[in-house]
């Protein structure tokens, strides 16, 4: 009944979460205090025994193998300078402040101070999947976050066994402490790409018996545990660098299945998630949390509102990809997971059963009083954060991962669209993730496809298929099921156009576009090459006007508004259209076209339009 009630609790937390659009991490710290002795008393360490080691990290290999099996090099190269950074500097300033501020706090001795701080630099896919799953990024950003937590966790685990073996326990520093860190990392790397390879092999030539595809999942599962449980044999949390190292290469090479794989894994951790986190919150010392007092709250504000903006800032310095307003969203957004909760249950654990009371209770409450604060405000309300802030995009689907379809991405995304690219071939998806652009897998025309590329948050569809009934489908779809009114659709056949207007579809007559485009480079050739490349130095964008204290004023009266390198080519106005003259007033509302070089019309845009 234990396990059943921890399952059913997490489960719960899964669908409240997907309910609520809340990362559902809040719910299973929730659940998990519930079930625990501050709560009903179902769980207490007797329910595991000697268990609970071998529990808790073979689910964090699963999590963090399927953490690290999403990562493809592209999403990495996305944001690499600031992932690079944040994994870096970012985690010594993490380490080497956070330590300083415990001991400040607390009084706590330096060592005991330090190994609090090297816990508290991981993150790790246990938060950040839920975050960016639920609060819509830009993939330089979502890349970044992903990539921090992948990497933090390996290096926090070690480098917190090794301060708790090395420097706590035997209380010496020096060169043995720094080999011991280099001597898991090793083994976990080796480890890693043992089992990567052979699984590799194993897929590539097909010598998996049975089902393919079945055979497949627990092939890779097999080399998770594996990876796992071999590294961490030979040196304690080097299986954390081991299922990272695994699913980093196989994430990145060629193997059949990829998508059966993917699926699985992503329900395994779900699961897994659900069951660690609500155990290990069950768990929980609540009157070591308590008794830090004053100073446990006084550490979680220095975290929250001086080392990680610091982080964060240091991290995206320079790198013009990063908005100031997604710099305040990664200021905004570190909480901790999975790697921190647990290691710190076990050193606990081992430091209370050698006498040390005192220690143990310091590093249960400074690790959980920053792992509750930070998932409860940064994760519970990370999509409130993000919203507030600006950095979540409405996207723009586009149905059909072709040439068509990737060149008007690259429109698209020259002036600063969120794009989606959605097709069902396979091939056709890699070609597309290539270009580097954010796909999902499927068929355009199910609503469980659509809903998956976030259909709910776009802005517009575009259904580009080289299928006009295709098209049509997907735009039925997208209208009558999502309530979407801005459907635009490629029309093959000169003859279906017809049908696409009669629903609504805005649509364009590709041989009637091809003949218009022909048609202005014979006559009009200097204006066709300036509109075929926009986003080259220029652009041309119409917005509605929404800024109040321009309403009602001439453009005359507008002219410091209007930036040097712009002007405005054209008002519309209900089904009127024109170009003005310098006494035409502008009202609220009014489809504003600007014309002129990229960085005017970005400028003015921003003043006419402040506000969605």
């Amino acid at each position: 009944m234990t396990v059943v009630a921890i399952f059913a609790v997490g489960i719960a937390g899964q669908l409240l979460g997907g309910r609520l659009r809340v990362p559902s991490v809040i719910f299973y710290l929730g659940g998990g205090l519930l079930l625990g002795e501050v709560g009903i008393g179902l769980i207490s360490l007797d329910t595991f025994g000697a268990g609970l080691t071998t529990v808790v990290g073979l689910s964090v290999a699963v999590i963090v193998f399927d953490g690290a099996f999403a990562l493809r090099l592209d999403r990495i190269r996305a944001a690499e300078t600031a992932s690079l950074r944040l994994v870096t500097v970012g985690a010594l300033i993490t380490l080497v402040g956070t330590a300083v501020a415990v001991r400040l706090l607390t009084g706590t001795a330096w060592d005991l101070a330090f190994l609090i701080g090297a816990l508290l630099v991981a993150t790790g896919p246990t938060v950040i999947t839920p975050i960016v799953t639920v609060v819509r990024l830009r993939p330089h950003v979502s890349a970044a976050l992903e990539t921090e937590g992948i990497v933090n966790d390996v290096t926090a685990a070690i480098a917190a066994v090794v301060i708790f073996e090395e420097i706590l326990l035997r209380e010496a520093f020096g060169p043995n402490t720094l080999l011991a860190f280099a001597e898991r990392l090793g083994v976990g790397v080796a480890s890693g790409l043992l089992a990567a390879g052979a699984t590799y092999y194993l897929l590539r030539e097909e010598l998996l018996p049975g089902d393919g595809t079945r055979s497949a999942r627990f092939t890779v599962l097999l080399a998770a545990i594996g990876a796992y449980g071999v590294a961490d044999t030979v040196s304690a949390e080097a299986g954390v660098a081991a299922v990272a190292t695994a699913g980093l290469v196989l994430a990145n090479v060629d193997i059949p299945h990829r998508e059966t794989i993917e699926s699985f894994t992503e329900d395994m951790t779900l699961l897994l998630l659900a069951f660690v986190f609500v155990s290990l919150a069950a768990l929980v010392d609540v009157e070591a949390v308590l008794g830090l007092g004053v100073a446990g709250i006084a550490l979680v504000a220095v975290l929250m509102l001086v080392i990680r903006p610091v982080v964060a800032l240091i991290s995206t310095a320079g790198i013009e990809q990063f908005t100031w307003s997604e710099r305040l969203f990664l200021s905004a957004v570190g909480p901790r997971g999975i790697i921190p909760a647990s290691v710190a249950t076990l050193f606990a654990i081992e430091l209370a059963a050698g006498g040390d009371d005192a220690a143990a209770a310091t590093l249960l409450g400074a690790v959980f009083i920053v792992i509750f604060a930070t998932d409860a405000i940064e994760a519970g309300f990370a999509r409130q954060i993000g919203d507030a802030l600006g950095v979540t995009p409405m996207r723009m689907i586009i149905v059909g991962g072709g040439r068509v379809g990737r060149s008007l991405a690259t429109q698209l995304e020259n002036r600063n669209e969120f794009v989606v690219i959605v097709d069902n071939d396979p091939e056709q998806c890699e070609k597309t993730r290539e270009a580097g652009f954010q796909v999902v897998t499927g068929d355009g025309t199910e609503a469980a496809t659509l809903s998956k590329a976030g259909i709910d948050e776009a802005k517009g569809l575009v259904a580009v298929t080289a299928d006009d009934d295709i098209n049509l489908l997907i735009c039925q779809t997208a209208m009558t099921k999502f309530d979407l009114d801005d459907v635009y659709a490629r029309v093959n056949n000169t003859e279906n156009v017809e049908k696409f207007e009669s629903l609504g579809v805005i649509a364009v007559d590709e041989p009637q576009a091809a003949a218009y485009a022909l048609d202005n480079q014979i006559e009009r050739p200097a204006l066709a090459r300036w509109m075929n490349d926009l986003g080259d130095g220029h652009d041309i964008i119409e917005i509605e006007m929404t800024a109040e204290h321009i309403a009602g004023k001439s453009i005359r009266e507008l002219t410091d508004e209007i930036p040097g390198g712009c002007l405005i080519a054209e008002i519309g106005r209900g089904d009127d259209a024109h170009v003005p003259d310098a006494d035409e007033t502008i009202e609220y509302g009014d489809r504003i076209t600007f014309l002129g070089d990229s960085a005017a019309v970005k400028k003015a845009v921003g003043r006419f339009h402040p506000h969605d």
